[in-house]
């Protein structure tokens, strides 16, 4: 199949709980699309433009008792907003394709599914602060918390400053989280596909691929 360039931008997410391998999937994912002559911008989220990086800081340092549920949820909604206006919405419009390292599932599964905050309120807070923007496709990175805890700490151990607030909570509410990824996932299989994060890394980038080749090049 010959490479093309779409001419509108799409917007992927990749889901998943910590350790799970995102931001590596993100960035191969990001070459691979730059290979075909599509213009890619990866971001991340809490964060992506300097305010929301300024509230991320805020939300993955310090004690895990440092905010309740519903203060997290507030900031990260008000971090999405910010990076969605001053990027997201503007490399969409030019006809890049987004790449995002989390975006609002994360918040039904850590505030909502793990928190125990209501998800239709959490959806409606989504709505209200970026309207109708939702990803064209979500890769949900699946691998069992322990192991995915596991990847975290040694992450930790060898980086720099340690994000680590949200990775010092329990094993119960971790494998809440995974539980409710692949029940958002169950929910809504048009937009969510599910790859086994436990597979080699050029394994799972592969998966990746053909999920975006089969749902969004195809019909390019």
């Amino acid at each position: 199949m010959a490479d093309r360039k779409p001419a509108a931008g799409r917007f992927i997410t990749v889901e998943g709980g910590e350790g799970a391998g995102k931001s590596t999937q993100v960035r191969r994912l990001a070459a691979w699309l730059d290979g075909r002559g599509v213009e890619t911008v990866a971001t991340r989220e809490p964060g992506g433009t300097p305010g929301a990086e300024a509230v991320r800081a805020l939300l993955v340092t310090g004690d895990t008792d440092r905010w309740d549920a519903t203060t997290e949820a507030l900031l990260v909604t008000a971090a999405r907003r910010d990076h969605a206006e001053k990027l997201i919405r503007p490399a969409l419009a030019r006809g890049a394709w987004v790449l995002c390292d989390r975006f609002a599932d994360s918040t039904l599964a850590y505030q909502g599914y793990a928190g125990g905050l209501p998800l239709d309120g959490l959806t409606a807070l989504t709505r209200f602060a970026v309207v109708d923007l939702t990803p064209d496709l979500t890769v949900m990175l699946d691998l069992p918390a322990e192991a995915g805890l596991a990847r975290a700490g040694r992450r930790t151990a060898s980086g720099p400053a340690a994000e680590s607030r949200f990775e010092g909570r329990d094993l119960r509410f971790h494998e809440a989280v995974r539980d409710g990824f692949l029940d958002i996932a169950r929910r809504e299989p048009a937009r969510c596909v599910v790859v086994d994060a436990s597979a080699p890394a050029d394994n799972v980038a592969r998966q990746i691929a053909a999920a975006v080749e089969g749902r969004l090049l195809a019909d390019g």
